[in-house]
């Protein structure tokens, strides 16, 4: 699957394959797959002692894929270059892994444009956050760098309504009227969104029972891009 999507964004060029391992019994599976690259992209083919040696653990999977990060837009880059309506998310703050790649994936399935992470969040292209993401790293457009506040300044100036969620927030999210251009903001478990972000843009929340304090992040990324995306007629 992440091999099929790796061919798709070798072709729009942002992400470069550079070289393919395949076990040797796995090869005539994704033959398909593999011809589809240039063939100036090396493919080896081995056997499963070769394979675990090179990944360092028992690799059931049998493909391996050396690439390439040939284009890295910034925040304000990523920002200009969206169109008039436009819906991403920007995560603050965020360390798992697991979580990127939900949010990643989430973004996808509800036909986000971008997700921005700002400096402090961890690299989606770390390989469980790929995988979490089911590729999806690979094709949506992405930026990763600059703090919350220069992220949201350059945001709110281009004509995004910036919403930020929380479980303190006084309106709740499905009484919300999204604009053209909607930025979701979602900040780490646990501490969540700096008190400074909050107070210069209103919280939003999701409802729910009572016994619990939150939702994990990617999950209410989920429930918030869904009914961001209903709203504004991208999905339904």
């Amino acid at each position: 699957m992440v091999l099929r999507v790796l061919c798709e964004a070798h072709g729009r060029g942002r992400f470069v394959a550079d070289r393919i391992l395949v076990l040797e019994n796995r090869f005539a599976g994704i033959a398909d797959v593999v011809s589809a690259f240039p063939d100036d992209v090396p493919v080896y083919v081995c056997g499963a002692a070769v394979m675990n040696a090179i990944a360092g653990f028992d690799m059931h999977r049998g493909v391996l894929a050396l690439g390439r990060l040939a284009d890295t837009p910034s925040p304000a880059g990523m920002i200009a270059a969206l169109p008039d309506n436009a819906l991403v998310a920007v995560a603050v703050g965020l360390s798992n892994h697991d979580n990127v790649g939900g949010i990643f994936r989430n973004a996808t399935a509800f036909g986000a444009d971008a997700v921005l992470l700002d400096e402090t969040s961890c690299d989606p292209l770390y390989r469980k956050a790929l995988r979490v993401s089911v590729g999806s790293v690979l094709t949506m457009k992405w930026s990763r760098g600059g703090s919350v506040e220069e992220i949201l300044t350059a945001l709110d100036a281009s004509g995004f309504q910036v919403v930020t969620l929380s479980p303190s927030g006084d309106q709740a999210l499905h009484a919300l009227q999204p604009g053209r251009r909607t930025a979701l903001v979602l900040g780490t478990e646990g501490e969540g969104l700096p008190v400074e972000i909050l107070k210069t843009f209103r919280p939003v929340r999701i409802p729910q029972a009572p016994g619990l304090d939150s939702l994990n992040v990617a999950t209410a990324a989920g429930i918030a891009l869904y009914q961001l995306a209903l709203s504004t007629g991208r999905i339904g």
